[in-house]
């Protein structure tokens, strides 16, 4: 069973927290359904929304394009639904200091170009990923490799090609040496960033961004953009996640509305999320093929710091907004009670998870609200907007939380939709956002430093706001530099318990997954990720 994946930012509103637990089924899941006949080769459609860039693993920061990506390549390693690892492509990967990692690769793992896998497999796309000529968005999660610098300066060209912590043993063992002892350095290879690449990939990395050839459960068969993906079983896979149906057909919907009223008409078989319209009904129209679970996402409000307005932004100001923001009423009311109101900002499930995190700043006073942002200068132009998605199901929730500020403070506050994510992202990536946005992210990797250094570090590739703190990243170091897995969970959540003195951004729910699939298919289940398991689905005959 595939378990905890890839962290990317959120495209849809509601998607569901796993808690503890790597994946669930619906609650029906188990009855007479499971008992019907099955098409081994049968295929299925989900729902998805347009990928933000080309199908390359390294150029992946976002939902739509990691589920087809998880789809086309595996891993060295995955998790289990306990957060422990689990070896998928590779053999074993051993340390005896935490710097030093040495991979033994399985024998038998081919490319869906009938390539074998090799140990220059992965050396060479980390190489060709982390190199900032190649302008691949997650280049920066190489960056603790040795001789990350050498290939992704800060400024200029780069220096060599490759990374001198990177060293083929021979065909099937490669080792890694960090430029520093991380504990927990592990954890990160099941990310799709650090998935290998064939040969074919170097000759033309456009094209094979349009037509990928990867090592996972399917091979590619075709992208009509806008329109849909399609994926097919590969016959010949190695890993323990093998596809139980015949293949999948990702669907591109613009909004969740129409996604969900083709499920109920049988035009699409497996949803990721109902939008907030639908929340509540569809456990009444779905039955037991309504799902209802937790998973490892946060929703927050990001501040722009590059902004005007933000800038030198006394943290009182964005503790005030926070504290006007009612999400015990919005999560009951407007999400139908399937949200649970943050408390900090790591999410639920994932090691070093503490409750309660974030102290004050998170409980609802008006008062105490105005007085804050009163104290801190005021909202310049006591104005704000918050950027979002039009195709996520967000439009509610915005304007609740807006009526919430502007009711509590008196500061003014509106929507900014983008069409869909495609453009949200793009308007992120380009420093584009005029106030705020809503920064929905799921994990990388089941452990608490996945959200805090990857969000907050002033150098991460998921730190899109601006926020940078000197103190922040020096303690990040230093909890990277923990001299055990335990020791570097803790560092990070003493870090957490600092964040409300800077207010990096405002924590609002965590995620459920609040889905449903159609009556044509069986073995439906979601994983700490949010995204349904779609090797385990069945197709009925």
């Amino acid at each position: 069973m595939r378990g905890a994946k890839s962290a990317k930012w959120v495209a849809i509103a509601a998607v569901v927290a796993l808690g503890a637990t790597a994946c669930g089924g619906s609650d029906g899941d188990s009855g007479k359904g499971n008992k019907a006949a099955v098409d081994p080769n049968g295929k299925f459609s989900v729902e998805v929304g347009e990928p933000q860039n080309p199908l390359q693993p390294a150029n992946t920061m976002e939902s739509n394009g990691s589920i087809v990506i998880n789809a086309l390549f595996s891993q060295l390693v995955d998790y289990d639904e306990k957060g422990n690892i689990v070896m998928v492509n590779a053999e074993s990967v051993d340390t005896k200091d935490n710097k030093t990692y040495t991979v033994k690769l399985k024998a038998g793992w081919k490319f869906h170009d009938g390539t074998p896998v090799t140990a220059d497999s992965y050396v060479k796309s980390w190489n060709w990923s982390a190199n900032i000529k190649n302008k691949q968005t997650n280049s920066f999660w190489f960056s603790d490799i040795k001789g990350y610098d050498d290939v992704a300066p800060a400024k200029g060209s780069p220096k060599a090609d490759s990374m001198s912590g990177l060293k083929v043993v021979d065909d099937s063992t490669f080792t890694i040496t960090l430029s520093k002892p991380i504990p927990y350095y592990v954890y990160k290879l099941g990310y799709e960033t650090f998935s290998p690449l064939p040969e074919s990939f170097f000759k033309d990395p456009k094209a094979a961004g349009e037509k990928p050839v990867g090592n996972g459960p399917y091979k590619f068969v075709s992208w009509q953009h806008k329109k849909q993906i399609e994926v097919a079983k590969y016959a010949d896979y190695q890993g323990p996640d093998k596809a139980k149906n015949g293949g999948v057909v990702f669907k591109n919907y613009t909004n969740l509305e129409t996604a969900y009223e083709d499920l109920k008409s049988g035009n699409v078989d497996v949803l990721r999320q109902i939008a907030p319209k639908d929340l509540p009904v569809y456990k009444t129209d779905l039955g037991d093929r309504a799902v209802d679970k937790a998973y490892s996402a946060i929703q927050t409000i990001a501040p722009a710091f590059y902004t005007k307005q933000w800038k030198d932004i006394d943290p009182k100001v964005l503790q005030g907004l926070s504290m006007a923001i009612d999400r015990d009423t919005i999560t009951k009311t407007v999400l139908q009670g399937t949200r649970e109101p943050a408390t900090g900002w790591v999410a639920k499930g994932v090691l070093g998870y503490e409750p309660n995190a974030g102290g004050d700043v998170f409980k609802y006073d008006a008062a105490k609200a105005k007085s804050l942002i009163k104290e801190g200068g005021g909202v310049p132009g006591n104005k704000i907007s918050i950027q979002y998605n039009a195709d996520g199901g967000h439009k509610e929730w915005v304007e609740a939380v807006c009526n919430s500020i502007t009711k509590a403070t008196g500061v003014k506050c509106v929507g900014d939709s983008k069409a869909d994510f495609q453009a949200d992202l793009n308007a992120r990536d380009g420093q584009e956002v005029k106030s705020m946005y809503r920064s929905g992210w799921v994990l990388d990797f089941p452990m608490n430093a996945n959200f805090i250094r990857d969000l907050f570090g002033s150098k991460s590739d998921g730190n899109q706001s601006g926020f940078s703190n000197k103190k922040i990243d020096e303690e990040i170091a230093a909890a990277d530099s923990a001299s055990s897995l335990e020791d570097s969970e803790k560092k990070y959540q003493e870090i957490e318990k600092q964040l409300p003195e800077y207010m990096p951004s405002i924590p609002l729910w965590y995620y459920k997954v609040n889905a449903g699939y159609s009556d044509k298919v069986t073995g439906v289940e979601y994983a700490q990720d949010g995204d349904p398991i779609l090797t385990g689905v069945q197709v009925k005959k």
